[in-house]
């Protein structure tokens, strides 16, 4: 039964997959020395995410759209990821927004409060 479970659940997820790439949309357009800024900006955020994830598809969509490039790391098992997730995070939970600045590191969860942050600060 739970691998039933999972199977209907990575089909979905696929199927959201492809529904997200055909509808994308444009990317933000900026100029050359404020996107370069933005991009200096970014190098230092990552996006643990599972790829098939519905949460992690609407983040990722969000990025795509805000034309940030964000480093995407897998937490799937067996990624080496995942372990960094644990350990500085405190929990296996997707999507997770790590943001290093100052020398200080948070990792933000939860969908919608990573996307109400990049939306209020690069959009």
């Amino acid at each position: 039964m739970k691998i039933l479970i999972s199977l209907i659940r990575n089909l979905l997820g696929c199927i959201i997959v492809i529904l997200d790439l055909a509808t994308r949309g444009t990317k933000l357009k900026r100029t050359p020395e404020k996107q370069q800024q933005v991009n200096n900006d970014v190098k230092s955020m990552a996006l643990y995410q599972f790829f098939a994830c519905p949460f992690c598809i609407k983040t990722r969509r969000t990025i795509y759209k805000l034309n940030l490039p964000i480093e995407m790391r897998s937490a799937s098992e067996g990624s080496p990821h995942r372990e960094e997730l644990l350990t500085g995070g405190g929990q296996i939970k997707v999507p997770c927004l790590r943001i290093e600045e100052d020398g200080k590191v948070e990792w933000m969860y939860e969908s919608s409060d990573i996307i109400r942050y990049l939306e209020t600060r690069f959009a």
